[in-house]
């Protein structure tokens, strides 16, 4: 094959070894490594090399497997690894086709979850509970160097990857993105509710919403976007139905994608009125620091008479 060097590693002590979910650091990093959970009641059998191929290649186009690595220890026994041959990396000291991984199904860990990743799974809140407490296995899947893709190829690769993992995975009853705490209904992918570049920003993408104690202001943002090296929004405001944001806030991220990031600091969009947008409306949009979680830059939509902190000009 030629794709993948296998290197030997000493073996860890026992008291070393670790998940290698013990290892990542889901936090949105631009360019980021794209990672998801699988869940699911009862624990599966992974699906054979030659079926594993046969799927991704109808999703992602030809792929390339690595050789079975029998010096992988722990959880990391049994990987499949993938090259997907048409999509290339391109570095500024050579290039390279993109890689993905399936790890074989393992226990899941729901109370690693915490109660404001909970408190933020509006896409799965009438399941979120039943769902965290029935699936008691998971299957962990990532991509690598998709960092280097188009924006927009790489936000339709991880999506097409997806499809590919809820083929080969029929059992899965719910994917939790690692990335952003977003949690979904399996069959919302498979029966395909969005297509496009739009499965990225409602499969992946979460938008926030937090109440500012001890007043009455509020904050939605957006996890998800930065992984496709694109600002996450964020919106600081008060008197407005919270809902009307939301959806906002997924039409601008939308916006955003398709168009390879258009707005500009100081740039003016149209606000929303009565659930709806509204060319009458226009809020302006600046590049600030977020108001919550680490420090990281994003675009702030200022909303006129709606915002919590505005500015002039």
């Amino acid at each position: 094959m030629g794709l993948f060097k296998k290197k030997k590693k000493p073996e860890p002590a026992p008291e070393e070894k670790k998940s290698p979910l013990d290892e990542m650091d889901p936090s949105i990093r631009p360019g980021g490594v794209f990672m998801v959970q699988l869940l699911m009641k009862e624990k599966c059998e992974m699906p054979s090399l030659q079926r594993m191929t046969e799927v991704l290649t109808r999703h992602i186009g030809k792929v390339e497997a690595a050789e079975p690595d029998d010096n992988l220890s722990g959880s990391m026994k049994g990987l499949a690894l993938f090259a997907a041959m048409d999509h290339i990396a391109k570095f500024s000291n050579g290039q390279g086709p993109v890689q993905v991984s399936v790890m074989p199904c393992d226990t899941f860990h729901p109370e690693t979850i915490d109660e404001m990743k909970r408190s933020q799974m509006w896409d799965c809140l009438e399941d979120r509970d039943r769902i965290l407490s029935e699936c008691k296995y998971c299957v962990f899947a990532n991509d690598m160097l998709t960092g280097a893709l188009d924006p927009l190829e790489r936000a339709d690769f991880d999506m097409d990857y997806l499809e590919a993992l809820l083929e080969l995975f029929p059992a899965c009853e719910a994917v939790y993105s690692l990335n952003t705490g977003k949690l979904i209904l399996a069959d919302t992918v498979r029966q395909r509710e969005y297509s496009g570049l739009e499965r990225f920003i409602h499969y992946i993408v979460n938008a926030r919403f937090f109440n500012i104690n001890g007043t009455n202001h509020h904050v939605v943002d957006t996890l998800g976007m930065s992984l496709l090296y694109i600002e996450d929004l964020q919106y600081h405001f008060h008197s407005m139905d919270p809902n009307w944001v939301v959806g906002h806030a997924y039409n601008v991220s939308s916006y955003i994608l398709a168009n390879r990031r258009p707005i500009k600091d100081g740039d003016t969009i149209d606000g929303v009125k009565d659930g709806r947008m509204d060319q009458s409306l226009q809020w302006r949009c600046r590049f600030e620091d977020a108001l919550i979680g680490p420090s990281r830059p994003v675009l702030d939509i200022h909303m006129g008479q709606y915002a919590a902190h505005p500015q002039g000009g």
